[in-house]
């Protein structure tokens, strides 16, 4: 089954039908030219990273190609306003898409562990992502028991499985467990940078052959960290 893209419903305070589009290549740069043109680069944090992070996993999962562009975008084009509010920016994307960096929801744990099923879905589940999963649940959930079901189990008993097969078809891919994780953890929190660092040390440990990967469970809840601190007031 394949994962549901990043939607702008997923990275903004937004309804309608625009929150159901996935964001594509062609929306992110153009919020890219027009963020630096207003405030003179690219804000860490801001909407046109977010949108970035988000086309990228959206192309890289094949819900989108590189010159995609959502209708609103192609029609209307974006653009940024800055309005000096003390401490706030007021950027706003075509029809009032996104107002502000306020307006850029957290991402959490789950949310990234779900952008992984989407980025690197395709690789099968070892035993550095078992225990990076099941550092990542604890920490969402504030527990370090295994619940039958959860996605900690299924992530070992996965890794365990993978161990002793050798075609990779043939393999539990991450997909097959971290697509929609949000719904299957009990409980849910933003990202932060601890949990990145927590989640990292984990995968390292529990396969020392392999250490961290580039695109793993740890990189992808150290992206949605960074996001996350550029989106706290």
């Amino acid at each position: 089954m394949q994962p549901e893209p990043i939607k702008y419903g997923d990275v903004f305070n937004v309804s309608g039908d625009l929150a159901d589009k996935p964001i594509a290549p062609e929306d992110a740069a153009m919020m890219q030219k027009a963020e630096t043109n207003v405030v003179g680069q690219t804000q860490k944090g801001g909407a046109a990273a977010a949108m970035q992070s988000a086309a990228t996993l959206n192309e890289n999962a094949g819900a989108v190609g590189h010159r995609d562009v959502t209708d609103v975008a192609g029609s209307e084009g974006v653009a940024v306003t800055e309005i000096d509010i003390p401490g706030t920016k007021i950027v706003q994307y075509a029809e009032n898409v996104a107002s502000g960096e306020a307006a850029l929801a957290s991402i959490t744990i789950g949310e990234a562990l779900e952008s992984l099923a989407i980025s690197a879905g395709d690789r099968a589940v070892d035993h550095g992502d078992a225990a990076a999963i099941h550092a990542a649940e604890s920490r969402a959930t504030g527990s370090e028991a295994v619940s039958p079901g959860g996605l900690s189990a299924t992530a070992m008993s996965a890794a365990a499985f993978n161990e002793g097969v050798l075609r990779d078809e043939e393999k539990v891919k991450l997909s097959d467990v971290l697509s929609g994780a949000t719904g299957i953890m009990a409980v849910d929190k933003a990202a932060t940078k601890e949990d990145a660092e927590g989640v990292m040390e984990a995968e390292k440990m529990g396969d020392r052959k392999m250490g961290v990967h580039p695109c793993g469970v740890g990189a992808s809840i150290a992206a949605a960290a960074m996001i996350n601190e550029g989106t706290s007031p």
